[in-house]
């Protein structure tokens, strides 16, 4: 197994104009399609600050077919939307911070190795917020084993 760090960072809070997605999370790179062909169709790529999914459901517990999320940009220029895409806000606070490098595909092991064996022996706990993956290059001119993403996981405030 690939040697795994974590980082706590504090982030802060972030809009993202979004594409709700339902079903299995590995397909969300449909609505990913449908954001940046609106996003460049309004000559607003260059805006992008993060690439973000952000995540609702537990894979583990949710069927496939009924598992939120939603593929989301973070813009430098507010802009009008309409549906279908909407806005999303990701809470500001501390964060475990994992950085997968490889294809996304690969990514459920990193997340099992975060709750599974990270969270519990850390003595922090996730909070109730959905956790995001920021993408921090673009899966159309990267090789798939190049792909880095951070997985961020909301923590409660240590008592």
């Amino acid at each position: 197994m690939a040697t795994r760090e974590v980082e706590i960072r504090n982030i802060p809070a972030m809009t993202a104009v979004t594409i709700d997605h339902t079903g299995s999370y590995m397909q969300i790179g449909k609505a990913f399609d449908t954001l940046f062909g609106w996003l460049a169709s309004n000559n607003l790529l260059d805006s992008v600050q993060h690439a973000v999914g952000i995540f609702y459901d537990d894979p583990g517990v949710v069927a496939e077919a009924a598992l939120r999320s939603k593929a989301g940009a973070v813009l430098a220029v507010p802009v009008e939307i309409a549906a279908p895409l909407s806005r999303a806000e990701i809470a500001g606070g501390e964060y475990a911070v994992l950085r997968h490098k490889g294809p996304y595909a690969d990514m459920a092991a990193a997340y099992q190795w975060l709750y599974g064996e990270w969270l519990p022996q850390s003595g922090r706990q996730a909070a109730d917020a959905p956790g995001f993956e920021e993408y921090l290059n673009n899966p159309r001119n990267t090789p798939p084993s190049e792909l880095l993403t951070d997985i961020c996981v909301p923590l409660r405030q240590a008592s």
